[in-house]
């Protein structure tokens, strides 16, 4: 397995420019993030310097969220977000852009929230549309991923999820749109993970994980993410998986020998 750190989640004691640099100091060579700035289309010089962070910590950015809204409050998404439209298409435009600037290949797209004033079918086109033309923007792949703790967000399962990404498909002829296997969120939303690989190899595009309960790092709760990720790999799985979890323990990477963070000193 490849991992990399994602850096909205972990290394929060230093401002979010630092945390590349920190997470090569512990070893690691990928970061990945959730969109980093606190508006939808942020000033150029608000890019520029997040780009030079990474840059400049001699990391690979692996993957990116577009625009997802107040997350704090509550929000979870665009996508499918009546009103919002024009605001998510800027978005996907500077997504398109840091990704063509860094590298970076996989877009996390959070589909949002249902909400007041619209029907879930209205919601469910919209997404449609949206997905379609960020697939058909960014250079790479559009993930979509179900999420738990939020009761309003609709895509809970895998099959969820699939679902979305067979209609967007069927619709735009798109094939670069792909499930993120974040195996934390389908353990808590009860899932079963061990179907839901074998299901959907051949759809996943990329893999996040943590422990349950408490969403922290790998022992601290008692998810098998040993069997699954060694499952993964069987079905042929070679992208990267992301470590998307709170800290819980003093070390976060504690649990993961150094030889196994990096792609270049891994003796895999």
């Amino acid at each position: 397995m490849r991992y990399a750190v994602n850096c909205s989640i972990l290394l929060t004691d230093l401002p979010l420019l630092e945390r590349p640099a920190a997470a090569r100091a512990a070893g690691f060579d990928a970061v990945e993030f959730w969109w980093p700035f606190s508006t939808s289309v942020p000033a150029d010089g608000e890019v520029d310097a997040f780009v030079r962070a990474i840059d400049d910590a001699g990391v690979r950015l692996i993957g990116l969220n577009f625009a997802a809204g107040d997350m704090p409050a509550g929000d979870r998404g665009l996508m499918s977000w009546p009103g919002r439209s024009a605001e998510l298409r800027d978005n996907i435009a500077v997504v398109a852009d840091i990704g063509r600037r860094l590298g970076c290949r996989s877009f996390n797209a959070l589909y949002g929230n249902r909400v007041d004033g619209a029907t879930a079918g209205q919601q469910d086109d919209l997404a449609a549309e949206h997905l379609a033309l960020a697939a058909s923007t960014v250079t790479g792949t559009v993930l979509l991923e179900p999420v738990s703790g939020a009761g309003r967000y609709p895509l809970k399962t895998a099959a969820d999820a699939v679902a979305v990404i067979e209609r967007v498909a069927g619709d735009s002829g798109g094939t670069n749109i792909r499930l993120l296997a974040d195996l934390y969120h389908l353990s808590v939303n009860g899932d079963d993970v061990d179907a839901a690989i074998s299901a959907y190899a051949d759809r996943i595009g990329h893999v996040q994980i943590a422990d349950a309960p408490g969403r922290g790092e790998p022992g601290t709760g008692d998810l098998p993410l040993d069997r699954w990720l060694a499952a993964l790999e069987r079905t042929g799985y070679r992208g990267w998986t992301g470590l998307e979890y709170r800290a819980i323990g003093g070390d976060p990477f504690a649990w993961l020998p150094r030889d196994r963070r990096s792609v270049t000193t891994s003796t895999r």
